[in-house]
């Protein structure tokens, strides 16, 4: 439950940092401030960390794929369908 709530933390996170940067981008036209730059570091490091998460969440088992395609990949995990009467 944790781990769902990190990733949806870090993206609402990496979301802010991108519209701060899209901000900082129109504000500092011409201007010698970095904030623009800040903000795409912000934006780098969260992705990353997100990105770390999603796969560490895969690794470990705490999330895993409900896709349709992924059935044929790993039919073991998927539980069978209920009968129809």
């Amino acid at each position: 439950m944790w781990l769902k709530v990190l990733i949806v933390a870090l993206f609402i996170g990496l979301l802010i940092s991108l519209t701060t940067g899209l901000v900082f981008l129109f504000k500092d036209v011409g201007n010698s401030r970095r904030r623009t730059l800040y903000a795409l570091g912000v934006r780098v490091t969260l992705a990353s960390a997100l990105l770390v998460a999603i796969g560490w969440g895969f690794w470990s088992g705490r999330l895993n794929s409900t896709a349709p395609w992924d059935r044929q990949l790993h039919p073991q995990q998927v539980a069978p369908a209920p009968a129809k009467p």
